[in-house]
């Protein structure tokens, strides 16, 4: 995956390539290595929805006819 960045953020991870001592290719190509790994190991929530809040509940409580 090829991801496009902006001059500073090239900059950047030039100079956080420098200080581990790697070139910036290798420092990208371990970076999304890493960044792979953590996506993976990353539980998916399948079908399962978030139960509304309680400001969402007093309302839609509150449309409702008596």
């Amino acid at each position: 995956m090829i991801r496009k960045m902006t001059d500073a953020q090239i900059a950047y991870e030039r100079k956080r390539a420098a200080k581990a001592n790697k070139s910036l290719d290798e420092w990208l190509k371990i970076k999304a290595k890493q960044e792979a790994k953590v996506a993976a190991a990353r539980p998916e929530h399948a079908g399962k929805t978030k139960k509304p809040g309680l400001l969402k509940r007093l309302v839609e409580r509150g449309h409702k006819p008596i």
